[in-house]
């Protein structure tokens, strides 16, 4: 369901159907980033591991399904003055897998 602001809810299924925590943005990709940067970070890209993520929409029976993964860097050169404190900052990047339907799991 679309909220007023234009954004909506996905929440973050576990494997035993659970969902454990909600993430919202405008589209499932932005949601599924989010819940990606909550992945324990690797040293770099190409170390990280890869976690299935499946994100159901709310008030639907859509359930998003991502592969994704996080990694730590250094912040970049323009990064704003709180940011400069931080020894790395989480970088996390996903790739969608595909859509499937609550009646199909």
């Amino acid at each position: 369901m679309v909220r007023d602001d234009g954004k909506r809810n996905f929440a973050l299924r576990e494997g035993d159907g659970s969902e454990s925590s909600v993430f919202s943005g405008n589209t499932p990709r932005q949601a599924a980033l989010k819940a990606a940067r909550r992945i324990d970070p690797a040293s770099s890209e190409s170390n990280a591991d890869r976690k299935k993520l499946r994100l159901r929409e709310k008030g639907t029976d859509k359930v998003h399904v991502y592969e994704g993964w996080a990694w730590e860097e250094e912040p970049p050169e323009n990064s704003p003055d709180w940011l400069e404190d931080q020894d790395a900052i989480t970088e996390a990047n996903v790739s969608k897998q595909g859509i499937k339907h609550l009646d199909e799991e």
